[in-house]
């Protein structure tokens, strides 16, 4: 059979960009002989296309004559003459979905073709020295994911995939053994990730009911009670130093928010996002995700459906939010590793951090939603096991926000089709990963498509103004298992799944009900607005289709094809689970030996911080991300005179024409928790905070959410910690008076290999997003003038554990910094005052490497200089000049005042910790003395490129590690 295949390539004059990129990616595989690189597009067209219709497709669809080389050619299946010993093509494997076709279909359906057969690819040719057993290397660890695509090394075209056939209908009972062990092993076979009292529980309800379970029931309960959906282990009773917590959420990050009882909290823990009030007409909804385990296996992938996830998290809340704002923030290995020592099985960290940036890139961009604040940080720990925090922020109006379901209502499924990709999602994030995992596990990677959301997110908000609909939520974790069990908890659902829409032939009723694929939201549409829910589905291009109805049953029933496959109580579903107690033991570290300890001249450690990949500039990160797209931006991340200065946080005013706006920042150290859980989450909220306040936020109008991201919570001492973390999120907050709105936490961050396990740190991100009544009272980090009084807010202690400064010397430290509960509250309130009547030119919060690091990174941005005495300093306690230099205490600002403002400056923070430390000046240079003792006294620009360039040049390849 003939098959039409198009070839596109840029033009030879104007360069390859995506050659060019691999190019860089070579040396780290140590065969920079084999560029330079060329790359072509690959489509294969179906043979029943005439010629005619294939150029057209080619030139006004596919490609651009311009500025692109098309050539058009019939190949033969199977053809050995287009062989080549230096090409590789990459493209999707059979069943996992392929974007690219997606949009091509739509395109060419509007040229009037049908397209039919289609596949496409992309054409690695390498014009140095490589055998084949290098490209096969270069496939696998620079071209593709082997978890998604096929690696074709020597081919320079494609083949069509077999398909499959259609599904044959064969309801399947899965007997539940009596044994324990048996009942264990059933749930390992079938990943459902149960434990044995989960087990038991589920088959002494079968056994009540006289019947073995379907594949779809134990299916349906295996993602319903997964720690995913269920968060089992906040969830439960925790042994503790002798006292048992009764359900360590609500005894901690619940317990606050209840106690507090803030009167701008609109909806708290109860939906898909929290929501908090705005303004006359408008409220905002802010949620997080974590998408760590699919971002190890395919980071572009994970990291694309983590944001896509939280967008339609907004969209399924309340009656639908619009998304205004995106954040992110990864934790990776170090991305100049050595790639010879790393565990068997992991990704590279390098090319893992390129994966995410390029998956969150995509997405947002393509959605036109606006990604302006995030961090990375960098600890070997995350080697095998990434973190990758999505984040949105949302506006919708106050009167649709509460929802409901009733009797009656189909449920409509909107969005995309259902395919293989992200089965068993939620269990298989309940799993530590291990070198197979991608092997194992590659099905419960999800593939996205940005512009299917786009326009489902279209259709969802005008259907929300026209209320079409008494109810919705997102496919997310479990697929339409959860969404439809969970809409219909206190009513009942009757579902048909041969009703769904499928990307493919051959999808069994189990693939169906628990596939994770994307951008696929559910409804509860009354009746008489279903006829207008469809046509307005049709209109904007979008599948729509009624999966069923709810019932007034309290059942979940489902059939496939009239033939009933499961049936439930949603009692059992939702409450079922078995309470449990867990043990938990935390003891404190050994303190360190510092008797010895000399520090490094402290320049020579200013300079490893700058160039240090946690504090080094992100702007290779930054500048792929679109923070302009709807106009609301006010401060970015990047500030100062040239736009490189680190922000502390971003300002956005999401309505416009109106001036009023929101902070949004984060907070993050796990190294403190090496030292102690509890003050490593009392300073994320402070450093959350901190960042807020210092561009203009309200602390008393703030909310936070907490991400915990642990190891495995069934070991005491994981666990041990994770309560000390939690206790540390009630104290802070209530010291702030700060509620928790939302969060989630993803627990079984752990790798193992042949040598052990390795543990992520313990990790705790917290977010916080605080009204501004006026974005144009908002300052930015960077100095704004020269002979500016600087002064220091806040006391510095002998707080150096965990710190950068002691990391860059290869020590720990030994007393973590503390968040002081009496004065803390008070101080971000005179500052926020400070800021809103126009006294503070700059501010930046001091947050790792101190002192020193804040005075050099708002000195350049500014494009001034600095000459601070450390010695009038307030300190607890006596302090050497390295701690007054790098200590990390908590709630300190450096803040730029002009000498006309000194005294309302000082006069607000009475009885507060304020200091004036020296002046902005003209020069170009960063001064900072202990009395009469210069400790360091450098040229700034130098400290600029450093910081500017040192991450920019791993990832960029001009700087082999």
């Amino acid at each position: 059979m003939s098959t039409w295949q198009v070839e596109i390539g840029t033009r030879a004059q104007l360069g390859d960009a995506l050659g060019q990129a691999v190019e860089r990616d070579l040396p780290w595989l140590d065969l920079e002989r084999a560029g330079p690189v060329r790359t072509r597009r690959l489509y294969l067209l179906d043979a029943a296309l005439a010629r005619t219709q294939v150029d057209l497709l080619a030139t006004r669809l596919l490609g651009d004559e311009v500025v692109e080389e098309i050539k058009v050619r019939k190949v033969e299946d199977g053809s050995q003459r287009d062989a080549s010993l230096s090409a590789v093509t990459v493209c999707r494997k059979p069943g996992v979905m392929d974007p690219v076709e997606a949009s091509v279909r739509r395109g060419a359906s509007e040229l009037g073709i049908d397209l039919g057969a289609f596949r496409s690819g992309t054409l690695y040719l390498f014009e140095g020295e490589v055998n084949p057993d290098e490209l096969q290397k270069i496939g696998a660890n620079i071209l593709a994911n082997p978890v998604v695509d096929d690696i074709l090394c020597g081919s320079t075209t494609l083949t069509f995939a077999a398909t499959s056939g259609a599904y044959v209908f064969e309801r399947i009972d899965v007997p539940l053994p009596d044994r324990d062990e048996d009942l264990l092993k059933l749930s390992q076979d079938l990943g459902l990730s149960l434990n044995l009292a989960e087990m038991q529980t589920i088959k002494a309800w079968f056994d009540e009911a006289g019947r073995d379970p379907s594949d779809i029931e134990l299916e349906t309960l295996a993602q319903t009670w997964s720690e995913h959906c269920k968060h089992k282990t906040f969830a439960a009773d925790v042994r503790f130093r002798g006292e048992v917590i009764p359900n360590l959420l609500k005894s901690t990050v619940f317990r606050a928010t209840k106690e507090l009882d803030r009167d701008f909290c609109v909806s708290v823990f109860v939906d898909n996002a929290g929501i908090v009030e705005f303004d006359d007409k408008h409220n905002l909804c802010f949620k997080v995700e974590t998408h760590n385990h699919p971002s190890a296996i395919d980071p572009y992938g994970g990291a694309g459906t983590g944001i896509g996830g939280v967008i339609r998290d907004i969209l399924g809340t309340g009656l639908g939010g619009k998304p205004v704002a995106n954040t992110n923030v990864f934790c990776l290995g170090y991305p100049d590793a050595d790639p010879n020592k790393l565990p068997a099985g992991t990704i590279h960290p390098l090319r893992v951090l390129k994966g995410v940036v390029s998956g969150v890139r995509d997405y947002g961009n393509r959605m036109g939603i606006p990604t302006v604040n995030g961090g990375l940080f960098f600890d070997e720990r995350y080697t095998g096991n990434p973190l990758v925090y999505a984040g949105t922020v949302g506006i919708i109006p106050k009167d649709r926000c509460l929802k409901e379901t009733k009797p009656g209502d189909k449920i409509v499924a909107l969005g995309g089709a259902t395919g293989r990709d992200g089965i068993q999602g939620a269990t298989f994030s309940s799993r530590e990963l291990h070198e197979d995992s991608e092997s194992l596990d590659g099905s419960a990677v999800q593939i996205g498509n940005a512009i299917t959301e786009k326009r489902t997110m279209d259709v969802l908000l005008q259907a929300r103004d026209r209320g079409l609909y008494r109810n919705v939520t997102d496919c997310g974790a479990g697929g339409f298992s959860s969404a439809v069990g969970e809409m219909g908890e206190l009513t009942g659902a009757r579902v048909d799944l041969a009703n769904a829409p499928t990307k493919y032939p051959g999808l069994s009723y189990r693939e169906i009900w628990i596939s994770e694929a994307q951008e696929r939201m559910v409804f509860a549409v009354p009746p008489e607005n279903l006829e207008e829910m469809l046509a307005l589905a049709a209109s904007e291009d979008v599948e729509a289709c009624v999966l069923g109805e709810f019932t007034d049953s309290k059942r979940l029933e489902l059939m496939f094809d009239g033939h009933v496959i499961g049936d439930m109580t949603m009692e059992f579903l939702h409450n079922g689970l078995p309470k449990t107690v867990l043990e938990a033991v935390w003891d404190e570290p050994a303190e360190e030996d510092l008797a010895d300890f000399e520090p490094a001249p402290f320049e020579t450690v200013l300079k490893k911080l700058m160039a240090h990949p946690n504090v080094a500039s992100k702007e290779w990160v930054i500048r792929q991300y679109d923070h302009e797209v709807q106009s609301t931006s006010c401060i970015k991340s990047l500030v100062g005179v040239d736009l490189d200065g680190p922000g502390d946080a971003a300002v956005h005013a999401p309505v416009l024409g109106s001036t009023k706006g929101f902070a949004l920042g984060c907070g993050m150290n796990p190294h403190y928790a090496d030292l102690d859980p509890y003050h490593m989450a009392t300073a994320a909220i402070d450093e959350a905070l901190r960042n807020v306040v210092a561009v203009g936020g309200d602390p008393d109008r703030c909310s936070i959410l907490d991400n915990f991201s642990w190891g495995n919570t069934a070991k005491p001492d994981r666990l041990g910690a994770l309560v000390r973390a939690s206790q540390g999120c009630y104290d802070a907050a209530m010291a702030y008076r700060t509620p928790f709105i939302s969060g989630k936490d993803s627990l079984n961050n752990e790798y193992a290999t042949s040598a052990g396990t390795i543990c992520i740190p313990h990790t705790l991100l917290v977010s916080a997003l605080a009204i501004v009544d006026d974005v144009r009272q908002s300052v930015t980090m960077d100095l704004k003038r020269a002979g500016s009084s600087i002064y220091l807010v806040g006391l510095t202690g002998d707080e150096l554990g965990g710190s950068l400064a002691m990391r860059v010397q290869q020590r720990r430290g030994n007393h973590a910094p503390q968040l002081d509960r009496r004065t803390a509250l008070p101080t971000l309130r005179a500052l926020h005052l400070a800021i809103k009547t126009g006294q503070v030119l700059s501010c930046h919060d001091l947050s790792e490497g101190g002192l020193a690091v804040t005075a050099a990174e708002s000195a350049f941005a500014g494009g001034f200089g600095l000459d601070l005495d450390l010695g009038l300093m307030p300190t607890r306690g006596t302090l050497d000049a390295h701690t007054r230099l790098f200590s990390e205490s908590l709630t300190r600002f450096l803040v730029e005042v002009a000498p006309e403002n000194c005294a309302a400056f000082e006069e607000g923070f009475a009885g507060l910790t304020l200091t004036r430390l020296g002046e902005s000046q003209e020069t170009k240079r960063l001064r900072l003395r202990l009395d009469q003792k210069v400790l360091i006294d450098c040229d700034l620009d130098p400290l600029h490129e450093l910081h500017r360039r040192s991450l920019t040049d791993i990832l960029e390849g001009n700087h082999r590690g």
